[in-house]
Protein backbone atom coordinates (compact mmCIF):
# COMPACT_ATOMS: atom_id res chain seq x y z
CA UNK A 1 0.00 0.00 0.00
CA UNK A 2 2.83 2.05 1.00
CA UNK A 3 4.57 1.00 -2.23
CA UNK A 4 1.61 2.34 -4.53
CA UNK A 5 1.43 5.87 -2.70
CA UNK A 6 5.16 6.08 -3.17
CA UNK A 7 4.75 5.69 -7.39
CA UNK A 8 1.55 7.74 -7.40
CA UNK A 9 3.21 10.68 -5.27
CA UNK A 10 6.38 10.43 -7.83
CA UNK A 11 4.66 10.06 -10.71
CA UNK A 12 2.29 13.04 -9.67
CA UNK A 13 5.75 15.53 -9.13
CA UNK A 14 7.31 14.01 -12.51
CA UNK A 15 4.72 14.43 -14.34
CA UNK A 16 3.13 18.27 -12.92
CA UNK A 17 5.66 20.14 -14.99
CA UNK A 18 4.49 18.62 -18.60
CA UNK A 19 0.92 19.10 -17.53
CA UNK A 20 1.71 22.57 -16.68
CA UNK A 21 3.64 23.05 -20.49
CA UNK A 22 0.04 22.28 -22.03
CA UNK A 23 -2.37 25.36 -22.68
CA UNK A 24 -6.01 24.28 -21.22
CA UNK A 25 -8.86 25.44 -22.32
CA UNK A 26 -10.93 26.44 -19.06
CA UNK A 27 -14.13 26.59 -21.36
CA UNK A 28 -15.48 23.30 -22.02
CA UNK A 29 -18.58 24.73 -23.08
CA UNK A 30 -22.03 22.92 -23.09
CA UNK A 31 -21.34 20.34 -25.93
CA UNK A 32 -17.81 19.08 -23.54
CA UNK A 33 -20.25 19.05 -20.52
CA UNK A 34 -23.14 17.35 -22.47
CA UNK A 35 -20.37 14.70 -22.99
CA UNK A 36 -18.81 14.29 -19.73
CA UNK A 37 -22.25 13.59 -18.30
CA UNK A 38 -23.41 11.26 -21.37
CA UNK A 39 -19.98 9.07 -20.42
CA UNK A 40 -20.93 9.07 -16.62
CA UNK A 41 -24.09 7.47 -17.40
CA UNK A 42 -22.26 4.87 -19.08
CA UNK A 43 -20.29 4.03 -16.74
CA UNK A 44 -23.03 4.02 -14.03
CA UNK A 45 -25.29 1.53 -16.42
CA UNK A 46 -22.51 -0.61 -17.27
CA UNK A 47 -22.24 -1.06 -13.57
CA UNK A 48 -25.89 -1.69 -12.45
CA UNK A 49 -25.80 -3.94 -15.87
CA UNK A 50 -22.87 -5.59 -14.46
CA UNK A 51 -24.40 -6.07 -11.25
CA UNK A 52 -27.35 -7.84 -12.40
CA UNK A 53 -26.23 -10.07 -14.76
CA UNK A 54 -23.96 -11.25 -11.76
CA UNK A 55 -26.94 -11.61 -9.69
CA UNK A 56 -28.43 -13.66 -12.31
CA UNK A 57 -25.33 -16.07 -12.70
CA UNK A 58 -25.50 -20.18 -12.02
CA UNK A 59 -23.61 -20.86 -8.75
CA UNK A 60 -24.81 -17.75 -7.63
CA UNK A 61 -25.61 -17.67 -3.58
CA UNK A 62 -29.40 -17.43 -3.07
CA UNK A 63 -31.02 -16.67 -0.05
CA UNK A 64 -33.50 -18.82 1.50
CA UNK A 65 -32.16 -22.19 -0.48
CA UNK A 66 -31.78 -25.45 1.31
CA UNK A 67 -29.14 -24.61 3.89
CA UNK A 68 -29.24 -21.66 6.64
CA UNK A 69 -27.92 -20.86 9.42
CA UNK A 70 -30.24 -21.13 12.82
CA UNK A 71 -28.17 -19.57 15.31
CA UNK A 72 -23.97 -18.70 15.77
CA UNK A 73 -22.05 -18.19 19.31
CA UNK A 74 -18.18 -16.91 19.62
CA UNK A 75 -16.68 -19.52 22.11
CA UNK A 76 -12.86 -17.18 20.92
CA UNK A 77 -11.62 -14.47 19.18
CA UNK A 78 -12.04 -16.71 15.75
CA UNK A 79 -13.40 -19.54 16.82
CA UNK A 80 -17.90 -19.77 16.35
CA UNK A 81 -20.17 -22.62 16.94
CA UNK A 82 -23.03 -22.34 14.43
CA UNK A 83 -26.60 -24.31 14.29
CA UNK A 84 -27.17 -25.29 10.54
CA UNK A 85 -30.47 -26.09 9.12
CA UNK A 86 -29.75 -28.23 6.31
CA UNK A 87 -32.97 -29.98 4.50
CA UNK A 88 -34.55 -32.02 7.81
CA UNK A 89 -31.68 -32.31 9.55
CA UNK A 90 -29.76 -29.73 11.93
CA UNK A 91 -25.65 -29.64 12.36
CA UNK A 92 -23.98 -28.36 14.52
CA UNK A 93 -20.68 -27.59 12.97
CA UNK A 94 -17.21 -25.80 14.94
CA UNK A 95 -15.40 -23.48 12.71
CA UNK A 96 -12.06 -21.78 13.37
CA UNK A 97 -9.40 -19.96 10.95
CA UNK A 98 -8.90 -22.71 8.55
CA UNK A 99 -10.78 -25.59 9.34
CA UNK A 100 -14.72 -26.13 10.11
CA UNK A 101 -15.84 -29.73 12.01
CA UNK A 102 -19.15 -31.23 12.45
CA UNK A 103 -19.45 -31.48 16.32
CA UNK A 104 -22.95 -33.22 16.67
CA UNK A 105 -25.58 -34.22 13.63
CA UNK A 106 -29.31 -33.87 14.87
CA UNK A 107 -31.77 -36.20 13.17
CA UNK A 108 -34.59 -34.44 14.60
CA UNK A 109 -34.50 -30.82 14.27
CA UNK A 110 -34.73 -28.77 17.62
CA UNK A 111 -37.58 -26.49 18.03
CA UNK A 112 -37.50 -22.71 17.30
CA UNK A 113 -37.96 -20.94 19.99
CA UNK A 114 -40.59 -17.75 19.66
CA UNK A 115 -39.19 -14.55 19.48
CA UNK A 116 -41.22 -12.66 22.32
CA UNK A 117 -41.76 -9.04 21.79
CA UNK A 118 -40.12 -7.82 25.11
CA UNK A 119 -36.72 -9.52 24.10
CA UNK A 120 -35.95 -7.01 21.57
CA UNK A 121 -33.05 -5.66 21.95
CA UNK A 122 -34.57 -2.53 21.24
CA UNK A 123 -37.48 -3.20 23.47
CA UNK A 124 -34.47 -4.31 26.10
CA UNK A 125 -32.61 -0.73 25.63
CA UNK A 126 -36.01 0.54 26.55
CA UNK A 127 -36.44 -0.83 30.11
CA UNK A 128 -33.20 -0.71 31.13
CA UNK A 129 -33.01 3.24 30.28
CA UNK A 130 -36.25 3.29 32.55
CA UNK A 131 -34.79 1.81 35.30
CA UNK A 132 -31.99 4.03 35.73
CA UNK A 133 -33.73 7.47 35.35
CA UNK A 134 -36.14 5.67 38.07
CA UNK A 135 -38.94 4.33 35.92
CA UNK A 136 -39.86 8.04 34.42
CA UNK A 137 -41.26 8.38 30.99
Amino acid sequence: MRCAVAIAASAALFAAPVFAAAPVDADIGVAGLGRVIGSLLVVIAIILASGWLLRRMPGASRSGARLRTLESVAVGIKERVVLVQAGERQLLLGIAPGSVRTLLVLDQPLAELPIAPSSTPAASFAALLRGVRGGKA
